[in-house]
């Protein structure tokens, strides 16, 4: 179902742009192995939500350390036997923290960050998903985390536009940019057979994929 070129895909996106769902799609419909993040270890996450100012530090060290050590039990195993897709990419880390953090803070986390950030295999291909604001925030309602109803649409805004600008100058792996705001590949079979299409045409280092709304 993808080329072969393609052995470790990773789908990113900013919160409510469905990068899970669309990176559990496509594990299943390739027989690939599920690299997913999980915010639920998180033991700060929650207390994040409630005073971000307190926890801001802990909960972004906390998903740093987790991100490796995920990394490295890939790195572990033959990443080319098969296909593997991820849902996160460490060099996203950064974003968040300079959301979250204080500048005190900020630095501190790069120091910790260039410590022990490993080398990493480049994917392959990195599926960008890209939502307006609105369509975030409709997204964040509607699938009801509880933690997550307090994240403001500001934050939203501001992240989204930090992944714009981390992508416009991303060039270590060939991106598939899509515009998923008329797009639903959970409900649409025809939606997610476009993407497929449009990975497997793919030829340059950066394409396209956006549908007209009504």
């Amino acid at each position: 179902m993808l080329p072969a070129r393609f052995r470790y895909v990773v789908v990113e996106g900013p919160i409510g742009a469905g990068k899970t769902t669309l990176a559990r799609l496509l594990a299943a419909r390739t027989g690939g192995v599920e690299l997913f993040e999980k915010p639920d270890d998180n033991p700060f996450l929650a207390g994040f939500y409630e005073d971000p100012r307190r926890y801001a530090l802990p909960v972004q060290l906390f998903f740093l350390f987790q991100r490796i050590g995920q990394l490295r039990a890939v790195a572990q195993r033959d990443l080319f036997g098969g296909v593997t897709v991820a849902d996160f990419m460490l060099e996203k880390d950064p974003l968040f923290a300079r959301l979250t953090l204080d500048d005190d803070e900020f630095r501190l986390y790069q120091q910790v960050y260039s410590q022990i950030k490993p080398d990493t295999v480049a994917p392959d291909l990195v599926i960008y998903l890209q939502a307006s604001t609105e369509r975030l925030v409709e997204r964040v309602r509607r699938r009801g985390i509880g933690q997550e109803r307090k994240i403001g649409e500001d934050y939203l805004e501001r992240l989204a536009a930090s992944y714009s600008q981390f992508f416009y100058r991303y060039e270590a792996a060939p991106v598939l940019i899509v515009n998923s705001d008329n797009l639903n590949f959970a409900d649409e079979p025809a939606d997610f057979d476009l993407l497929l299409r449009c990975i497997n045409e793919m030829r340059g280092p950066r394409e396209f994929i956006s549908r007209g709304g009504t």
